[in-house]
């Protein structure tokens, strides 16, 4: 505690950024640029991505095996999003093709699905729903908080947009930093939805129709503060 603090700004701060996040692609099987952690709990993660990715009026289709998948439709209700759920009974899992025909059913904008149910101990197959996701233009994300580092989860190779993982479940330390990853088409569309803080913008500045409605859970502002080109 008697140490001096290194600033955020510094050099060596920098690079100790950059570090985790070639080690947090490393944990995710990924070359996304975007992959880093979120100062909070795995909620703050789950939230940031949902809040950022979901604007009023959208479709989600959310798949629910557990209590966590109630969650992201509640995530999805508070950004405005219209939640279209499908259910399994406790203890069982969706086949990828049930999940398949929903998406032609719904046409959502984004799937929101859980990778491990905590409540129930399942683990709900996702390898073919990326593919199956942007060859319709479906944004996938994943919950993968109680997997994250328990098993692989290759996100390339999965074609998965984006991925939260969890400090507390497999790595087994405390909670208050939740690793994600997002790839670029997943960045160009929050990106449409970027709002430059008052006082920060310039006059020029146009802002968009549906901005993120968080600040401090705001994917795009975190996009500048985890920049390698800073």
């Amino acid at each position: 505690m008697s140490n001096s603090i290194l600033g955020q700004f510094d050099y060596e701060f920098v690079d100790i950024m950059n570090q985790t996040m070639a080690l947090i692609r490393k944990s995710f099987l990924t070359k996304n640029q975007w992959s880093f952690p979120i100062d909070g709990t795995s909620r703050a993660g789950l939230e940031a991505v949902i809040a950022s990715i979901v604007k009023p009026g959208d479709d989600v289709l959310v798949p629910v095996i557990g209590r966590f998948g109630y969650l992201f439709a509640e995530l999805v209700t508070r950004a405005g999003g219209i939640v279209h759920s499908i259910y399994k009974p406790m203890g069982e899992v969706f086949e990828q093709s049930e999940i398949i025909e929903a998406l032609d059913q719904i046409q959502p904008k984004v799937l929101a699905i859980v990778h491990g149910e905590t409540s129930t101990g399942r683990l709900q197959p996702i390898d073919q729903l990326g593919r199956a996701c942007k060859e319709r233009g479906i944004y996938s994300v994943v919950d993968a908080v109680a997997t994250y580092q328990g098993m692989v989860i290759p996100v390339d190779e999965w074609e998965l947009d984006a991925v939260i993982g969890g400090a507390q479940k497999c790595l087994s330390i405390p909670s208050g930093i939740t690793p994600i990853t997002f790839n670029d088409r997943f960045s160009d569309a929050i990106n449409a939805r970027k709002r430059v803080e008052l006082g920060i913008r310039s006059t020029e500045t146009t802002e968009p129709d549906h901005f993120i409605r968080s600040n401090y859970l705001d994917l795009t502002q975190l996009q500048d503060y985890w920049s390698q080109n800073v």
